[in-house]
């Protein structure tokens, strides 16, 4: 793994790292990974509480944005836009995604039809839809090669020391 670290950028010490010849925008990874946990956390404890699946559907789509938006950072892909389609179209170019796993997760802009004019709804997310939305969250979860995350960790641990 080749890694290297370019200086500040700026006075607030803005970090790009190059981690297998790839510029990697550190701070906008952990943001992004970071508030996927959280927004996926606060959906498991909205179910187990008993809030209507409609809201934790929406809680955990949003996780399920930050975590794919983590992804595109940690490779250092730009994702453009955050509606899942293009999203996962990012994610493909650096990574395979099962076939399966790739077409739920497009399919999710389905349930807001926010990609058609001519089609536009917003149905009310049932309880299979909240679940089917919390089961990717933790599909994509797995996709994280902690090993890189690590090796970003300490490359960030070592230029905050500086």
């Amino acid at each position: 793994m080749k890694v290297s670290v370019f200086g500040a950028i700026n006075q607030e010490k803005e970090i790009m790292i190059e981690l297998d010849s790839v510029m990697i925008d550190e701070e906008a990874f952990f943001i992004n990974y970071f508030d996927g946990e959280a927004y996926y956390s606060r959906a498991l404890q909205f179910k187990n509480s008993g809030q209507r699946p409609s809201l934790v559907f929406n809680i955990a789509s949003v996780a399920l944005e930050r975590y794919l938006v983590a992804l595109c950072d940690l490779y250092g892909e730009d994702p453009r836009n955050h509606n899942y389609i293009t999203l996962m179209r990012s994610v493909e170019n650096f990574m395979e995604v099962p076939k399966d796993l790739n077409r739920r997760i497009k399919a999710m802009d389905w349930i807001f039809g926010i990609c058609s004019i001519d089609e536009y709804r917003h149905p009310n997310p049932d309880e299979t839809d909240m679940e089917n939305v919390l089961v990717l969250c933790v599909e994509v979860q797995k996709l994280f090669s902690q090993q890189r995350i690590a090796s970003l960790k300490a490359l960030m641990q070592q230029e905050l020391a500086v």
